[in-house]
This record gives structure tokens, sequence and C-alpha cells, in this order.
């Protein structure tokens, strides 16, 4: 009989309040020093417009659809909307249901937000808060159902610990379907405005990665701790490669790539932390930055897209490596099942398959839904109000006041 534990509790209260911090401020900070100082409250708003919108269509009916009794492999069995019917002392495992719904919340409420960093300074307030709602609804709640809720996926085997496929493949792919749809910035150059800013939002992220990570096997356990251990090995192997493929490539180190570095390492391993070890951590770690790199300063240019802030090149190419890696390094000593190296190849197949199906399903989805927008209400600003700058042009607000 399962019983309620005050530790698993204890822990995973905290684990949630870290993907809050990643939300809010976390990715508002690392976005916002990313943007032109003329669109930085704009880019910030972004974040936490979306966060609040999600917090409130997960309790009302996000959540029930997402993790309820499966239906055919697709979605969960719509009960308890308003949360109504589920009391204090009801469990999920050892954990309160409402502090589950909870941790999913912050979840949810994150992928969104990170998706925002491909549109910024050219899509309209107006349409990114019709279409947050909208995307969560049509392709979040369906593939969290898919990879963690029971769905088919998840019957067929997929390993997704944290959220590979489903926060970041999933965010990183649509932000790039949205993007196409809205065209490219007029200019396209982008030198942060703020360095320091994003430094403090990557610090902030690594450190609530650790919850995010950590709580996802939802007990305070050994499990737990392999997480947070192999998620800090990733990150810091990711930062040191960028490191010196800058060095190598640019000439000389930057504070960008080494941040972004240990983004990259931390989405890699985000599906896998549950599953491997040091050792292979490290190889994701150091694959990641490589992969994201080649996204960002090859591939982009070479395609033509607007990946502003790469959302795409970062959270979708490492979470693509990652999910796939995690079929390669899993450990069945850690999580109970086997990858490639460990005698178990098909498992990599079951990650190639949830990668693609993660992939067209949130792409398709994502570019329908914003071409409904654009034909309807208009997805992008108009040029004057891009040129000018989204702040005093749609805010009437300025981040910095000299006077």
């Amino acid at each position: 009989m399962v019983m309620f534990s005050a530790g698993d509790t204890a822990w995973i209260l905290v684990c949630t309040l870290l993907v809050l911090l990643m939300s809010i401020p976390a990715v508002a900070f690392f976005y916002g020093g990313l943007s032109k100082r003329k669109n930085v409250l704009n880019t910030i708003f972004l974040t936490f417009i979306a966060f609040s919108i999600i917090s409130v269509i997960w309790v009302i009916f996000g959540y029930q659809f997402a993790f309820g009794t499966d239906i055919s492999g697709l979605i969960g069995s719509p009960t308890n909307f308003f949360l109504q019917g589920i009391g204090l002392d009801d469990l999920n495992g050892t954990i309160p249901t409402l502090l589950f719904v909870m941790f999913q919340c912050a979840f949810a409420g994150l992928t969104c937000a990170i998706m925002s960093g491909a549109l910024v300074g050219r899509m309209k307030t107006r349409a990114w808060v019709i279409f947050a709602p909208l995307w969560t609804i049509l392709v979040y709640v369906p593939i969290a159902h898919w990879v963690w809720g029971g769905g088919w996926l998840m019957q067929m085997g997929a390993l997704d610990f944290a959220g590979g496929a489903v926060v970041h493949i999933n965010s990183g792919i649509s932000a790039l379907a949205v993007a196409l749809v809205i065209g490219n910035r007029k200019d396209t150059s982008l030198i942060p405005h703020n360095l320091g800013y994003a430094v403090l939002g990557a610090a902030l992220l690594w450190f609530g990665w650790m919850g995010f990570n950590g709580g996802s096997g939802l007990a305070a356990d050994g499990l737990a701790a392999n997480a947070i251990i192999v998620s800090n090995v990733a990150a810091a192997t990711g930062l040191i490669v960028w490191t010196i493929i800058d060095t190598y490539i640019v000439g000389k180190p930057t504070v960008l790539g080494a941040i972004s570095g240990a983004v990259a390492g931390l989405v890699g391993i985000t599906p896998a932390a549950g599953f491997v070890d040091v050792f292979g951590a490290l190889v994701i770690g150091a694959i990641a930055p490589v992969i994201s790199y080649f996204a960002i300063y090859y591939l982009k240019p070479k395609l033509g897209y607007d990946d502003a802030l790469d959302a795409w090149g970062i959270h979708g190419m490492s979470g693509v490596w990652g999910a796939i890696a995690t079929g390669i390094f899993a450990v069945p000593a850690i999580g109970g099942t086997a990858g490639l190296l460990y005698g178990n190849p098909e498992q990599l197949w079951i990650q190639i398959i949830s990668v693609i199906a993660t992939l067209a399903y949130s792409f398709a989805i994502s570019f329908v839904l914003a071409k409904i927008l654009d034909k309807t209400i208009g997805m992008r600003v108009d040029e004057k109000e891009e040129i000018g700058g989204l702040d005093s042009n749609i805010h009437k607000e300025s981040a910095y006041n000299f006077n």
C-alpha cells in the first residue's frame, strides 16, 4: 500500500518552486537580456503573460486532459474540472495529488515561455495572448499525455524523464513553425542589450533545473540525487565545450557562448537524467553544444529562418539529441531500462519514434494555428512599431529612464 511521505512531499514542494523560478524570473531575464533594448519589456511580458494564462488553464481542465485516464492512447479522460473532487489527502504516489498538479503546471507554463524566444520583436501581444492558450490545449496537453500521462508513447516505452520531448523538442519546433509564419525581422542582427541580465537568467535556469530534473522522479531518493549530479555534469560540460568552440572558431571565449553551452547541456540531459550515469551525462553534455552551435551559426543562416533567440537552435536541437541519446546511454541499474550500449537497441528505435512524432505533430499544429491567426487577426506588428520598438509602441513604457 502506497503511503504519504513527508520527505518526498517536502522535496517536490521545493522542486516545484525551482521550476517556477525557471520561468519567472529565469527565462524572463535570459530572453530579456538577449533582446534589443527597445523590446526588453515586451520580451519579459511574453513570459509573464504566457505563464499566467497557462496556470489558469491548467487547473481548470489542462491537467485533467493531460493526466486523466487514458482514452485510446491520445488524451486523458476529462474529470475533476477546476480540480473539484481532488482532496487534500488524495495521493499521486507518495505526494499529494494537488502538489503533482502544481509541479506539472510549472512545466506547462515554462514550455510555452521558452517558445517566445523565437518570436521577440515582431509578434503582436494580442496574437500571443490568443496563441499561447490554444497551443497549450492543442499541442502541449496531448503530447504530455502521450509521453507522461499513459498515452501511446508511454505505452510503447518511450523514455523522457523530465521533458526532452514534452518540453524542449515541443517548444523548439513549435517556435520554429510560428517564426516561419510570422517571417523574419526587418533587422535580424541581435546583439544582447544587457548581457548581465542574460547571465543572471542562465544562472537561475541552471539552479532551477536541479528541481526540474531532480524532482521528476517524484521522490527524495537516490534517483533524484543521480538526476542532479548528471544534470550539473552535463551543464558544466556544455559550457566548457562551447567555450572551446568559441575559442577555436571566433578566437576568444565569450560569456554568451558559455551560458548558451550550459543551457544546451541542460536541455540535452533533461530526458536522460533519470536513466543515465555520469559517463552518459558527459557525452550528452559534450555533444549538445556542438549540435546547437551548428544549428545557430550554420543551419540558421543557410536556411534563412529567423529564430531570434534560438529557441529551436538550443531547445529543439539539443532536445532531439538528448531524447535519442537516452536510448543509447540508458543504464538499467539507474532507471530500470537498458539503452543501446547496454544491449537494448530497440530502445533507441523507440526514442527515434518519439522524437519524430513530437516534431511532426508539434510543427503541423503550431504552423496551422499560426496561419489561422495570421489570416484572421494578424500575427505581426506593423513596420513602424517593429522599427520603433515594442516597449514604447505597445506598452508605452521604457525599461530605462535616465531623467
